[in-house]
């Protein structure tokens, strides 16, 4: 059993930078990269094994080939729980919300959204839109998306780097420029846009807009959970490790490790390790920013070395 580096499909949208090519060594011929998809399984992006026994394979062959590397815990979900992104918005997102499972098997056949967001680097003064600033009516809501007020009503939250905003399906939501973040999401790809600042695609017309549906999933009501990690930075022998957010589908850490740290992927649950900044090695193969690693169920345990912060992401 091995471990697996992953190559990044990326995505080119016109709210994105070039972060993500320049710092964290992604490649792409587009002019930019808005996303790159660290740890995926889904149509529309898969991740490619990079290095090893199965270089070059997609994740998704490679678990067909290998279930038990998903481990116990992901039995009861039909598809692979998640999707991991670096998400480089160097200018506003869409104001957009997920809608849950039962609305989005009905609608979309595919599973909705509830995802959290780990604020890599931000600008000085940037800031999302989380929520509403007070619980509002579905009437207000419609009417305010018609009349250009939405923004009005909405919660503006400024950013620092560390902030962590969870955020359950049904909740409205936009990056705001100059955000770099990591998201961890449910393996979903269905997004309704609520406003979009007038902006126009690549054809040069508006980009869709999907607002009767926004209408009926959203809850317009403030956020339910604080914008700081879940849990208080633990201090052990070579790391400091902070428990950013867990729910259902991911239990997801930060650690800062200095020296060495081990940690374990048991039978129940791969691990995803994604390198956000620093240096260093996985169990001998050389690890540096930018680098996404899938580690299988049953592994057992491995060694991060070096000085590096990385997100580790696992089912349980």
């Amino acid at each position: 059993m091995e471990l697996l580096k992953l190559k990044a499909p990326c995505k080119d949208y016109i709210w994105g930078g070039n972060r993500l090519r320049e710092e964290y060594g992604k490649v792409s011929d587009a002019d930019r990269i808005a996303e790159s998809w660290e740890l995926s399984c889904h149509k529309d992006g898969q991740s490619v094994i990079d290095g090893g026994s199965f270089d070059g394979m997609t994740l998704s062959d490679y678990l067909a080939k290998n279930s038990g590397a998903l481990g116990t815990a992901c039995e009861r979900f039909e598809n692979f729980p998640i999707l991991i992104k670096l998400i480089d918005a160097k200018d506003n997102l869409s104001v957009q919300v997920h809608p849950n499972n039962e609305y989005a098997l009905r609608v979309e056949g595919e599973y909705g959204k509830t995802e959290m967001w780990y604020i890599v680097d931000c600008v000085e003064g940037a800031e999302l839109i989380y929520g509403f600033k007070d619980k509002i009516s579905r009437e207000e809501f419609e009417r305010r998306i018609k009349d250009n007020t939405l923004t009005e009503v909405t919660n503006n939250v400024p950013v620092h780097k560390g902030d962590v905003f969870f955020i359950e399906a049904g909740t409205l939501h936009a990056i705001g420029k100059g955000i770099l973040i990591a998201e961890i999401q449910q393996n979903s790809n269905t997004t309704y846009r609520v406003y979009d600042y007038g902006r126009v695609g690549a054809d040069g017309k508006p980009r869709q807009l999907h607002i009767e549906k926004a209408i009926e999933v959203t809850e317009t009501v403030p956020p339910k959970y604080p914008t700081t990690p879940k849990g208080s930075p633990e201090r052990l022998d070579g790391a400091v490790r902070t428990l950013l957010a867990s729910c259902e589908y991911f239990n997801v850490n930060k650690l800062e490790v200095e020296g060495e740290f081990t940690l374990c992927a048991s039978e129940s649950s791969f691990n995803s390790v994604l390198i956000l900044d620093g240096e260093g090695e996985i169990d001998g193969v050389r690890a540096v920013k930018g680098d996404s690693f899938f580690i299988p169920a049953g592994y057992g345990d491995y060694t991060l070395k070096g000085k590096l912060t990385a997100i580790v992401t696992d089912v349980k």
